[in-house]
């Protein structure tokens, strides 16, 4: 499998990763089928995400969707944040392969699920503002 440059570094030098330990919202996805988990901890002031870590545990792909998303999203407003796409996240990676574009599925509902977590805690009801986080019907598998 080829992968541009910009996905070898985000796999080999990940941006924003650790935890949150007062994280405002915290998103969790993954897909038994090919074992990647992501998890996303969001720092909201105001309406902006002042803040934002990761951890993952899945292929190479994976690690890069999730560092590349984080840098997409800090420093953003929730609004703002909410447009990316799994495209947005593919596209600033330079492509992914096929059989990896799943991942960058999971890196948007990491960071969906993050925010969703952030208005429950805030008593307001996310579907509406964040729509259903569904689950990823595309994984072909990372091994």
């Amino acid at each position: 499998m080829i992968y541009s440059e910009k996905v070898m570094d985000h796999f080999t030098n990940p941006r924003n990763v650790g935890e949150i330990a007062d994280a405002d919202g915290v998103g969790e996805v993954g897909n038994a089928k090919c074992g990647d988990i992501m998890k996303m901890y969001i720092k909201v002031d105001g309406d902006v995400i002042s803040d934002v870590k990761f951890k993952t545990f899945g292929c190479g792909a994976a690690i890069a969707t999730s560092s590349m998303a984080t840098e997409l999203i800090k420093g953003k407003t929730i609004d703002e944040a909410l447009k990316l796409t799994n495209r947005a996240v593919v596209e600033a990676l330079e492509g992914l392969p096929p059989a990896k574009l799943h991942c960058s599925v999971l890196a948007e509902q990491a960071m969906k699920s993050a925010i969703s977590d952030y208005y429950k805690k805030q008593g307001i009801d996310p579907t509406p503002i964040v729509g259903d986080i569904g689950d990823c019907e595309e994984c072909h598998g990372c091994n």
